[in-house]
């Protein structure tokens, strides 16, 4: 594995386990997209990461907590699914001396932060990165959010993470650009939703001074707490993006799957 330079990617993580199911809430296709984008995914790395670091929206805590067990079992954090969606494996590797350094690093930039080595991996990290990781080798750590959803606090984090990506750490966000379930479906989202990433995507290929401010106050968003009731699955963003460097950053995946349009983002900065 390299330590070349990994960029830091916001991705959609879809719905519960649906990347593994004929159908679910809709159409068969309704996820294939969302699922070809993340197929992709390790194609367009600059190398194979040493180890993916991801911040998943499942996942809150009082304060910053690094997932430090050697081998995370996998968290079934959704219901309702047909019985062989509970019976899903990936058995990719953690590491604690990563974590350990993940907490370390936001410790030493103010950030309250400790470790948990017992906590495994939920659905927003063991269902995307299973489509886009399927031999399961590379090592994975996580990261809560800080139950307080600020953004400019979870920016501040990316910020002080970014030198990982020069270890060959890729940083992963997973979340969902739109996460309002009770819009789906609904003949008004369509439109508000891509509102609300026409803001989004203007906001993240802008420079990072403008960037961060701007997803810092992210509610003045057209549609944005329609698109986002409760932030949870946006906040990861905050961390990709701090985390992104100087450069713009980039839309490299956007589709409308149950009527509202979803979007993935790069830092290569």
């Amino acid at each position: 594995m390299s330590t070349t330079r990994q960029p830091a990617i916001f991705l959609p993580h879809g719905g519960g386990p649906c990347f593994f199911m004929d159908w679910t809430w809709g159409p068969a296709d309704t996820w294939q997209p969302t699922q070809r984008f993340l197929e992709s995914l390790a194609s367009t790395l600059p190398a194979e990461p040493r180890a993916i670091l991801v911040i998943s929206g499942h996942w809150e805590e009082p304060t910053f907590i690094a997932g430090a067990a050697a081998k995370p079992e996998l968290i079934f954090d959704y219901s309702g699914f047909p019985a062989h969606t509970y019976e899903l494996t990936w058995p990719a590797p953690g590491d604690p001396a990563l974590a350990a350094r993940v907490s370390s690093i936001l410790q030493s930039a103010g950030l309250p932060a400790a470790t948990d080595t017992k906590r495994g991996w939920d659905h927003g990290v063991f269902v995307p990165l299973k489509v886009a990781f399927p031999k399961a080798q590379i090592p994975v750590v996580t990261l809560s959010l800080d139950h307080a959803l600020d953004p400019a606090l979870h920016i501040a984090a990316g910020r002080a993470l970014a030198p990982l990506r020069d270890e060959g750490v890729l940083i992963v966000a997973s979340g969902m650009s739109f996460h309002n379930l009770r819009g789906y479906f609904q003949p008004q989202t369509a439109e508000r939703s891509r509102a609300f990433d026409e803001w989004l995507t203007a906001s993240i290929e802008s420079t990072s001074k403008h960037r961060n401010a701007l997803l810092a106050k992210w509610r003045s968003a057209p549609f944005a707490t329609y698109a986002h009731p409760r932030e949870e699955h946006l906040i990861p963003l905050m961390v990709a993006s701090g985390a992104g460097g100087d450069a713009p950053g980039k839309r490299v995946f956007t589709d409308e799957p149950m009527g509202a349009q979803i979007s993935a983002y790069r830092f290569d900065g």
